[in-house]
């Protein structure tokens, strides 16, 4: 069967997600058949460069044969289990070698970000109402926040696209100001941006602490907020005010963990460690969903009671699926044995040289890369960029979904050094191509 075929069953069976339906009657989906490494294949043979590594869960490269064949063992033991009541050697194995690496005990499992994001904040709240402090109810978000689309991740979610239809529903979260470095005025730096921003979390801390919970961030990148990237001085001022006024860290690191930013978790850039960290996206290398969140032992015991309704009663049918568990510690063990994140420190290096003539565009501001991230925003007058952009990039066979006017690069850490230049060259003869199109193109709400 043809792309058109698949294409036309598709949008009579499937409501696509983050998508208005109806713009696929004048832009086509992509029906994928097959994928290896850092391609995806469509039904008519016509390849793609998968530069997003699928919305930034394809860690490793697509099709990677150490967690195939972890799956393929596991399969023949146990396929899933329920968790209450219940224990098993993927999912031990897992929380042993995540608190391991992280300083964080106890692992509690999801099925995808936003579940980790409900998770954190619920078992915040209720470490407090187990300490006899129930009025500590709110959270911290900083502004530009992605969470996660759930009721309560939408609440500590700074997207109005998302959250606005939904405004009834949400118990709006405190906003604090960003530490986005690309807000540094001439003379300033990174680090006083962070700075800054982090006075302004110490002023909201000094009136609201007594009721709030916990502060939950990205660190270091703010995905949805265009990969916006910080001084990690912010995270270690972040993390003594948090000590000093009695609340919760919450870090979100379901993008940006896994060597994403260069280290495993890009809280160690700080030296710090936060209160609850939230896990999802790569740590299963792209083939199956999963989360988890890792807390203290100080948190842990807050519900280790004789009574009820002190544990944490949340729960998925799939919590801790021994297939994903068994997908993950592959992962882990591919990161350890290949030495994968040093190997990424010098492919980050080479890529950006490849990347230098685009940041010396004339349209291109704010350049910028953090591990193996790099992103840069385009100076246009088209309201319909990223549409436009993402079309562009897929007649020359890449993935790329901009993020408004912001273009990015998350591709899969098995990318090549030609992969990359056939990256760039396409990503110059796209934005060549739209400047020349330029006017008259209808604004459209961005999409992540």
């Amino acid at each position: 069967m043809s792309n058109q075929d698949w294409l036309n069953r598709s949008l009579q069976a499937v409501w696509h997600p983050c998508t208005q339906m109806k713009r696929h009657e004048r832009f086509p989906l992509v029906p994928i058949a097959s994928a290896q490494g850092a391609w995806l294949t469509d039904f008519d043979g016509k390849p793609y460069l998968d530069a997003v590594s699928s919305w930034w869960v394809n860690l490793l490269g697509h099709g990677h044969p150490r967690i195939k064949q972890a799956l393929h063992d596991q399969l023949d033991t146990l396929e899933h289990v329920m968790l209450a009541g219940f224990t098993h050697r993927p999912v031990i194995e897992l929380s042993e070698r995540l608190a391991a690496l992280s300083g964080l005990g106890h692992a509690f499992y999801g099925s995808d970000g936003a579940s980790a994001t409900e998770i954190a904040l619920k078992m915040s709240f209720h470490y407090w109402k187990n300490s006899g402090k129930a009025q500590k109810s709110r959270f911290i978000s900083l502004e530009n926040s992605y969470h996660g689309e759930t009721i309560g991740a939408l609440a500590v979610t700074d997207v109005p696209l998302f959250s606005a239809t939904y405004a009834p529903l949400i118990a709006r979260a405190l906003r604090v100001p960003t530490p986005d470095a690309r807000q540094a005025a001439p003379g300033q730096s990174a680090r006083d941006v962070a700075l800054a921003a982090a006075r302004a979390l110490e002023n909201v801390l000094a009136k609201h602490a007594g009721d709030v919970a916990a502060l939950i961030l990205e660190p270091l990148v703010q995905g949805a907020a265009g990969m916006a990237m910080y001084h990690p001085d912010y995270l270690r001022e972040a993390r003594r005010l948090c000590d000093q006024y009695q609340v919760h860290l919450i870090a979100d690191e379901i993008a940006v963990g896994f060597g994403r930013t260069g280290t495993l978790f890009a809280c160690e850039q700080a030296d710090i460690r936060p209160d609850f960290l939230c896990l999802s996206k790569g740590i299963t290398g792209g083939f199956l969903p999963l989360s988890c969140v890792l807390t203290t032992d100080n948190v842990y015991q807050a519900f280790y009671s004789e009574d009820v309704r002190a544990g944490f009663l949340h729960s998925h049918s799939y919590t801790g699926n021994p297939l994903a568990c068994s997908a993950a510690l592959a992962v882990l063990d591919t990161l350890r044995d290949e030495d994968i994140l040093a190997g990424n420190r010098d492919k980050a290096a080479r890529f950006s040289g490849i990347l230098a003539p685009l940041a010396a565009r004339t349209d291109v501001r704010h350049f910028r890369q953090q591990g193996m991230i790099w992103a840069f925003d385009v100076d246009t007058p088209r309201g319909d960029f990223a549409q436009a952009f993402f079309a562009a990039m897929l007649e020359r066979g890449c993935l790329v979904r901009p993020i408004g006017n912001t273009v990015y690069y998350m591709p899969p850490y098995c990318l090549q050094d030609g992969e990359m230049r056939q990256l760039a060259e396409a990503t110059a003869e796209a934005l060549d191509a739209l400047a020349r199109e330029a006017g008259g193109a209808p604004a459209q709400p961005a999409l992540p």
